[in-house]
């Protein structure tokens, strides 16, 4: 039993290690597709495509389940509008006026609203060496957006699109908490994860429609479709579905920290498919993210008892 356990323990932590590289890679993905649509309109295609894909896998579910789905449909509403039209559409918009790099180092800063939405809410007590592997993360995610360089930090200046990205990191640190209410427990991830896409993707079909009328423009080469398909696939389906797993395995606290490899999953992605050059402040910031994680979530207590058990 457990040993089970054990295995069980570690499939959650491979999937957590996976999960930030799936999110980034909106960052590589989404370049080729942002400059060219409109950002309601790339929401809606992206969260469109996820749940066409997603509806062969929980088609039986949704079904199975569609009594429950409708009871709960106020908070599914609450957390489609949370993840697909404030983190879709309207972080699409911020990204026209703000610079990858300050989006970045205040998106985050979601792990630390987690953690405090728990404690508010929920009573969750914050361990000290969680408080300090946060700070450790986020020094190392500063020194990477900063390139290292002091006078790059100080020059940093912050405009109406941070803030709009400052209300995404907190608008995804709620939806995060919701995900992991009780009334969604007896729906699968994927059930959950499919009734969110569609209604979000509604959510996101007037404003797309309003973008398309006023513009005139609308995917049509194959190159956008590849990277909305990409985005649909990689950045939502295996994202979220990954996401939604280590909310219930770990807790939102846990699998929002490993969120902070978003950072150097960006970097390495960057340096493999867009021949950018791997530096030395790169590998200075590697090492305080991945030592403030491990800090903040290495099953320390239960390590003890394991031992003293044996003893």
């Amino acid at each position: 039993m457990a040993e089970a356990q054990s295995r069980s323990g570690f499939g959650a932590l491979v999937v957590l290690w996976l999960m930030p590289l799936f999110f980034c890679s909106n960052l590589v993905i989404g370049r080729s597709a942002v400059p060219t649509v409109e950002p309601f309109t790339l929401a809606f295609l992206r969260w469109f495509c996820a749940f066409a894909i997603l509806v062969p896998i929980a088609g039986t579910g949704l079904r199975q389940h569609a009594g429950l789905i409708r009871a709960q449909w106020k908070l599914l509403l609450l957390m489609a509008f949370l993840a697909m039209w404030i983190c879709g559409g309207l972080v699409y918009v911020a990204l026209r006026h703000t610079t990858a790099s300050n989006a970045t180092l205040i998106y985050t800063s979601s792990p630390v609203f987690i953690l405090l939405l728990e404690w508010a809410f929920r009573g969750r007590a914050i361990r000290m060496r969680e408080t300090i592997g946060i700070v450790l993360a986020l020094a190392g995610i500063t020194l990477i957006v900063v390139k290292g360089s002091l006078a790059t930090l100080a020059s940093m200046r912050f405009n109406p699109g941070d803030l709009l990205i400052l209300g995404a990191s907190v608008s995804w640190a709620v939806y995060s908490v919701l995900s992991r209410r009780d009334e969604l427990k007896p729906l699968p991830n994927a059930v959950t994860f499919a009734s969110v896409a569609g209604i979000g993707a509604v959510l996101l079909a007037p404003f797309a429609a309003a973008e398309v009328a006023a513009t005139g423009h609308f995917p049509a080469t194959l190159a956008q479709w590849q990277s909305i398909g990409g985005l649909a696939l990689v950045s939502s389906v295996l994202a979220f579905l990954s996401f939604q797993f280590g909310i219930r395995a770990k807790g939102p606290a846990v699998t929002g920290i490993f969120m902070y490899l978003m950072p150097p999953y960006g970097v390495l992605l960057s340096v493999v498919f867009l021949g950018e050059t791997l530096e030395g402040y790169h590998g200075a910031g590697f090492a305080l993210i991945l030592g403030g994680l491990v800090l903040a979530t290495a099953p320390i207590e239960a390590l003890r008892a394991r031992f003293a058990a044996r003893a």
